[in-house]
């Protein structure tokens, strides 16, 4: 039998930062891929690499066991699942359909109730990484939703990720995914406010970044991004705009259980700011350089 047949066709809907890696790790897996992109030019040259491009999302999803989606926001994915080109009107019954776009819980529960009463399986399943991690199969996938569902992806998840945590049920990896988020924001926030600081006080920088690289304050997120702001033509792993989205859901959520994220909210001041300033389309580690000095 060849190898092939033995393994899940996998739909990839959304080619972005995240999605392509993702596909271009399936297919050079072996997998039988179908991809769709809004932007059909990023799509078709997965076609050289032997994967079936779609014309829309329930195209894509008629040809699949696995179908996973990674988009930008909540809009997005309504836009990829809903009507009558959605991924939702082409899925069979009994397929595993992945939501691991980071999104609101409450739309996420809603989209898991729908794909139940069509007799489909649902994981809402974010990860934590960047755009390495998914084009070498290092992401860990945060999964909320039943045992079963998990066990038909995990074919799936094991060459994508290096780990799959399962949360609880639906839902549970979308709570998880805002959580760390939110925690990158706020650690990422307040790197770039003490550097503005060291540049105000007049502190020698490179003595005060080794102090602070070196010490408690530097954790692989403070380092990655450093190194990030200070690499010249970087291509983004992961958008400013979307990390300002990501703290803005994670105030959202927490009000809805009467919480206030008061560290999130001065995040999310500072990245919007940065946005202000046109770098919501650049790395998020360009959060830096939005408050230093010129």
């Amino acid at each position: 039998m060849n190898e092939a047949t033995t393994k899940p066709r996998v739909a990839i809907l959304g080619l972005g930062t995240m999605g392509a890696g993702m596909a271009r790790r399936l297919a050079s897996a072996g997998f039988p891929l179908t991809v769709y992109n809004r932007n059909s030019q990023k799509a078709a040259p997965f076609s050289k690499l032997g994967a079936f491009v779609a014309g829309t999302p329930r195209e894509a999803a008629s040809r699949a066991d696995v179908v996973l989606s990674m988009v930008s926001d909540d809009d997005s994915s309504r836009t990829v699942w809903h009507g009558a080109d959605g991924a939702l009107a082409g899925a069979a019954t009994g397929a595993v359909l992945i939501e691991s776009s980071t999104l609101t819980v409450g739309w996420v529960r809603e989209l898991a109730a729908e794909v139940q009463r069509r007799g489909c399986e649902f994981l809402d399943a974010p990860v934590t990484g960047t755009r390495p991690h998914a084009e070498s199969g290092a992401l860990l996938f945060l999964v909320g939703g039943s045992a079963q569902a998990l066990a038909m992806a995990r074919p799936v998840f094991a060459v994508l990720g290096r780990d799959s945590v399962h949360l609880g049920p639906s839902g549970s990896g979308a709570y998880m995914k805002l959580i760390n988020n939110f925690v990158c924001g706020v650690q990422a926030a307040s790197f770039a406010e003490a550097l503005s600081l060291i540049d105000a006080s007049g502190l020698d920088s490179e003595k005060s970044m080794s102090i602070l690289l070196n010490g408690a304050p530097g954790s692989p997120l403070v380092k990655r991004f450093w190194d990030s702001a200070n690499t010249s033509g970087l291509v983004p792993n992961f958008f400013l705009g979307l990390m300002a989205k990501d703290l803005r859901y994670a105030q959202e959520e927490a009000s809805r259980l009467g919480l206030r994220l008061e560290t999130a909210a001065s995040a999310l001041d500072v990245f919007q700011r940065a946005i202000a300033k046109g770098l919501g389309d650049e790395d998020v580690s360009a959060v830096l350089k939005s408050l230093r000095r010129a």
